[in-house]
């Protein structure tokens, strides 16, 4: 059943005639293959071992302007605050890159190669249309990560597929897994799937190309096998090349932006294409934004949303889903040096990229409840399109999109897609075959657990965690989970990877009953979940009773950034100064890092200085001890060492964040004073911000 999208008009009677045959011809048309890709690339190293807890403001704050309609407002900012445990940091990395080898895994038929790197959150790089030799997506040509995602470390370029939490994805620098499975007559195709452990979600991507098939089919399901509603949220972001024709078109009147102009950014309601947010251009078209912008598409009456990227000749991609996806967004850098620099930072080599992106809600701000006992499924296609670029490019929006609307309609009708979508549901509870590539541990202990649960809810069979996943971090775990404890392990290593699941926390402060359980690991742990559900006192608790048992730095640096949430930065210094004692002749770089943080906000330069210069070389010239050494230097007068600072290619600066271009302003404005002889005022402030503009390198402004 591969209606409009199998270009060969005489497949079906064949198929009646041959259906053995036909299964024969579809292995041999549509390959499903492995190959190693080796780029230049810069390794994540290991996972920052602190644990970042999450933010007690759980309802993101949002602004709406008058015009944003009450039933747009539903659920805005519901659970989208930050969060990352039980997950790990990712900030480890540099801009030093090195080669580097990648296991892929090529989906190809005669049309589309699709490309797909499972050890990087399964992320699709590459799809090729074959008979133009065109590539659709963004394709960037090393592995740079930098500081966009929830864990830190993301990268641009391809489609990145993001499930559970706002943000960019906790699984997209990690390994996922994929499996073989099998299309409807007989071809391969490929499964992404993994174990959300913020939500206690499972979700999988089942991907087909049919020979002979103009799309990439992604048949994608999420399960909350859970007894209560959870917030949700899944994101399939696709980076395409942005050029200075492009215009982005989906079938909707209006659309959601962010005005700027407000302190707070507000979120109002207007007809496209032109949008208050650009004084009134036209949004659909990248470059007319002189600073980095976002709006959202609200395709609300559309049968099969869908979202295209074309150029001047009105051909490139475009990608269409059933209703359960309706929402789209277009992401933008921006047309000014900030911008420009973020796209050369992350993609080197001038290779401009805009983001268009499917979601399940109005915004991604916007917390989606998903029922207990959920199963929700819907199908998205990705391929090439030719449109009529007069209707594409006109002035007319609605003939612009219905243009694009009237040809994806003749090769894939609203009832095809309904159809497909039913098919390829049918098949998404059978087991995948070979697995192809590893995922965590995780979603194999969550099914130990569930084993032993008999409340727990079943788990669809299509998602095998294989025993051999489970590793040491697993281990600790399981031992708990089968007798009763939480073994103890030496404080000088890093304690490894957290859990603060419910169940978990269960089980942890049932084993704490026993005297023969307490260690100071299983307190530190249980101070960790504690914190993470709220408890300041129990945390609190468990870290002083972790210390008592074995003094150790990993539950004073817990303590001290209890106490600093309390607004108690002297006490959270007693801590942290106890914490890098017990490290001793083996420092740690992120403890070290926050020590630091800790001791320039509270204007401690001096002591500061010393811990800085007691630091090993590698530590120094690590981003964030080195751009804290540079705030401490201005701040001492010492402007050569700031300058210095600025000279080095920093890789984890954050979206938003002006540290480099602050620094500057302000190493600039001490010598315009200094020359001038007087304390500073407005008007050497406006003299050193018009005549000492910061370097193109160092700017990474979202707004110039």
């Amino acid at each position: 059943m591969y209606f409009n999208i199998i270009k060969t008009r005489n497949l079906a009677t064949w198929e009646n005639n041959n259906q053995t045959a036909y299964q024969v011809w579809c292995k041999k048309m549509t390959e499903l293959y492995r190959e190693n890709l080796t780029l230049p690339g810069a390794p994540l190293g290991e996972d920052n071992p602190l644990p970042f807890f999450r933010s007690p403001i759980t309802d993101l704050p949002v602004r709406s302007l008058d015009s944003l309609p009450g039933h747009k407002q539903e659920y805005f900012g519901w659970e989208t605050g930050h969060r990352v445990l039980p997950y790990r940091m990712q900030d480890n990395y540099t801009r030093q890159r090195e080669p580097l080898t990648f296991q892929s895994i090529i989906l190809e038929n005669d049309i589309l190669k699709a490309t797909f790197l499972p050890q990087l959150g399964g992320r699709l790089i590459s799809l090729l249309y074959k008979p133009a030799n065109r590539e659709l997506l963004s394709v960037n040509p090393v592995f740079q990560p930098a500081n966009l995602a929830i864990r830190n470390a993301w990268f641009s370029g391809g489609i990145e597929w993001n499930a559970g939490q706002y943000g960019h994805s906790f699984t997209t620098c990690s390994p996922i897994f994929a499996a073989e499975i099998t299309g409807l007559q007989g071809e391969p195709g490929l499964r992404l799937y993994e174990f959300e452990r913020t939500r206690r979600l499972f979700w999988q991507i089942d991907f087909y190309l049919p020979p002979g098939s103009t799309f990439l089919v992604a048949h994608t399901r999420m399960v909350n096998p859970n007894p209560e509603t959870t917030s949700t949220y899944w994101w399939t972001n696709i980076a395409v090349p942005e050029t200075p024709d492009l215009r982005i078109l989906a079938p909707a009147r209006k659309a959601i932006f962010v005005d700027f102009s407000q302190k707070t950014h507000a979120f109002g309601y207007a007809d496209l294409p032109h949008l208050p947010s650009l004084n009134g251009a036209d949004a659909t078209y990248p470059l007319n934004s002189t600073f980095a912008n976002e709006f959202f598409f609200q395709p609300d009456e559309s049968g099969m949303p869908w979202e295209a990227a074309l150029d001047s000749q009105g051909t490139g991609l475009i990608e269409a889903s059933t209703t359960r996806l309706k929402y789209r967004k277009l992401f933008l850098w921006g047309n000014h040096q900030g911008g420009r620099h973020w796209q050369e930072f992350l993609a080197p080599g001038n290779q401009p990229y805009c983001e268009i992106q499917a979601g399940l809600a109005p915004t991604q701000l916007h917390g989606l409840p998903m029922p207990a006992r959920a199963d929700w499924h819907w199908t998205q296609v990705f391929g090439y399109v030719e449109a009529a670029p007069a209707l594409v490019h006109g002035l007319d929006w609605q003939a612009a999109y219905r243009a694009v609307e009237e040809t994806l309609q003749a090769r894939l009708s609203h009832q095809q897609m309904h159809d497909l979508d039913a098919a390829y549901q049918g098949r998404a509870n059978l087991p995948g075959g070979a697995i192809l590539s590893q995922g965590s541990g995780w979603g194999s202990l969550e099914l130990k657990r569930r084993e032993k649960d008999p409340t727990a809810l079943a788990v669809p069979a299509s998602f095998v965690f294989p025993v051999n996943s489970l590793g040491p971090e697993q281990a600790k775990w399981l031992n708990l989970l089968n007798n009763g404890s939480l073994p103890e392990q030496d404080p000088d290593q890093t304690p490894g990877d957290w859990m603060v699941q419910a169940e978990w926390f269960e089980m942890l402060k049932q084993s704490l009953a026993e005297p023969e359980n307490r260690n100071w690991f299983s307190y530190l742990h249980l101070g960790v979940m504690c914190l993470e559900h709220f408890d300041e006192e129990g945390a609190f608790s468990a870290w002083q009773k972790s210390v008592q048992l074995q003094p150790n730095p990993w539950a004073f640096r817990n303590l001290a950034v209890l106490v600093e949430g309390q607004n108690k930065p002297l006490a959270a210094l007693v801590f942290y100064e106890k914490a890098w004692q017990l490290t001793g002749k083996r420092p740690n770089l992120a403890l070290t890092r926050e020590y630091l943080a800790a001791l320039a906000k509270s204007q401690r330069f001096e002591r500061a200085l010393v811990i800085h210069d007691t630091l090993p070389p590698a530590f120094q010239q690590s981003d964030r001890i080195k751009l804290l050494r540079a705030r401490i230097a201005l701040e001492l007068d010492d402007l050569a060492t700031v300058e210095a600072a600025l000279q080095h290619d920093y890789a984890v600066i954050r979206e938003g964040e002006t540290e480099l271009t602050d620094l500057w302003h302000a190493m600039c404005l001490k010598r315009v004073a200094s020359q001038a002889g007087r304390p500073v005022d407005d008007e050497l402030r406006e003299h050193a911000a018009r005549d000492y503009p910061p370097p193109a390198r160092i700017d990474f402004r979202i707004f110039s």
